[in-house]
């Protein structure tokens, strides 16, 4: 690859970005067709088009087509486009929902991914001064390693810590002057549980922390849990660390200005939105629903071309914002595969965790159970008493009124003693699938 970041991407128009991302296509159309034999068999010869918006022509490429890949050609499947020997990094997913993936990682890659991530820390506030504690998983995953080199690029200093020891941890910030924290949302419940059990005489704002950092998971865009960790914990929230592990760990983040994400990867990716699970491709402007698909216009190693991400977006913004960034703003509206279908109604749990962090007999914590392949005819959640809140049938009768006015379906609402469902150091699984 010969094409590196463009510093400032996130402050240029439209108009400006146009012409180095037509640039960057051509050049990477004619590596594709070259060195993908993935490619080369999907499109069966057949030349991709130089001009960017020709690709609406090629077929979509999606998670299970790289899952087969990976399984019938291993380790990296026949989407590896760049010879092993210039692989300099290597991932692998979870597999929570499948096989695990192998990502690799050239030299360059790993440095466009660097420079996009480090766009969204410092729009979230992070930069030169900050101490940032790193929590995520350093084991394979992505979010540990690539995360914390795309914290470095924003000119903090990195505090390696990863998953595990809690109250090493709140040691460890307390000892450095820690300012800031990258975490799951979900992972400050934890923390606030391990101070209550063995360092009572702290609070959660003695830690001094002044910005939270929080991706993996859904859940910051709902004001009253923001609202509830700004409160306890006394920093700034920020939704700082959206990606999409196959095509790249980081390339959104949230600005002092709003709540939404910002789409900090116009040097590295060209985005579309398509009607889920349909191959109709819709505008992509203020007010646009869709799924996120993605398509490298610089990537040596494993180069994709249009992904179905598999998330669903609402295009908030194509203005410049107030705090002077052009890059593209949108909010996630879930997940095509945590999608639940009820009585026709498309429920996705972002919803659902807007409502039961609003009602203040409720710790926030819950899990969608489901039965079968549905569709179904009620959503049966399970939702956790905050504590010292006693069983009433009630809180279960609001939350399940709510669902049905705000949402529009009909809920079967069981309430859990306080402290029964798990917490996770890593991403909390919210829909729950059995036969």
């Amino acid at each position: 690859m010969t094409f590196g970041p463009i510093d400032g991407t996130d402050f240029l128009a439209p108009g400006d970005l146009h012409a180095p991302q037509q640039q960057r296509w051509a050049h990477q159309a004619e590596y594709v067709a070259a060195a993908s034999t993935f490619y080369r068999a999907m499109w069966k010869g057949k030349r991709p088009p130089a001009a960017l918006d020709g690709i609406v022509d090629l077929p979509f490429t999606d998670k299970e087509m790289l899952r087969i890949d990976q399984r019938e050609t291993p380790p990296f499947g026949t989407y590896l486009a760049a010879k092993p020997e210039t692989i300099m990094r290597i991932h692998r997913t979870s597999g929570t929902t499948g096989l695990a993936m192998n990502v690799a990682l050239s030299r360059a890659d790993a440095a466009l991914t660097a420079a996009v991530g480090g766009r969204a820390f410092r729009a979230s506030g992070l930069g030169p001064g900050h101490r940032v504690i790193h929590t995520l998983n350093y084991q394979l995953w992505m979010g540990g390693l690539s995360d914390h080199m795309n914290l470095e690029a924003s000119g903090a200093a990195v505090v390696p810590f990863g998953v595990g020891s809690t109250d090493r941890l709140i040691r460890t910030i307390l000892d450095l002057d820690v300012t800031a924290i990258s975490c799951t949302p979900s992972y400050p419940a934890v923390l606030e549980q391990a101070l209550r059990e063995h360092i009572p005489q702290l609070n959660p704002r003695d830690l001094g922390l002044r910005l939270g950092l929080f991706g993996g998971e859904a859940g910051l865009d709902n004001s009253s849990f923001r609202a509830r960790l700004e409160e306890t914990w006394g920093f700034k929230v920020r939704n700082a660390n959206y990606g999409v592990t196959d095509a790249m760990c980081l390339f959104a983040g949230q600005c002092e200005a709003t709540n939404d994400l910002h789409f900090m990867g116009g040097d590295a990716f060209h985005a579309e939105l398509v009607m889920p699970d349909q191959d109709k491709v819709l505008p992509f402007r203020d007010g646009g629903t869709g799924e996120l698909v993605l398509t490298h216009l610089a990537k040596d190693c494993q180069p994709l071309v249009r992904f179905r991400t598999g998330d669903v977006v609402t295009i908030t913004g194509t203005d410049r914002c107030r705090c002077g960034r052009w890059a593209p703003r949108f909010r996630v509206v879930g997940r095509t595969d945590d999608m639940v279908v009820v009585r026709g109604l498309n429920v996705f749990p972002v919803m659902v965790a807007a409502l039961v962090n609003a009602e203040a007999a409720l710790s926030g914590e819950y899990r969608i159970m489901l039965r079968g392949s549905g569709p179904y005819d009620a959503l049966p959640l399970e939702v956790e008493l905050a504590e010292g809140v006693a069983d009433d049938p009630l809180i279960a009768d609001r939350l399940a009124r709510a669902i049905k006015t705000h949402v529009g379906a009909t809920a079967e609402v069981r309430l859990l003693a306080p402290k029964s469902l798990p917490r996770t150091e890593g991403k909390t699984k919210r829909v729950i699938r059995t036969t």
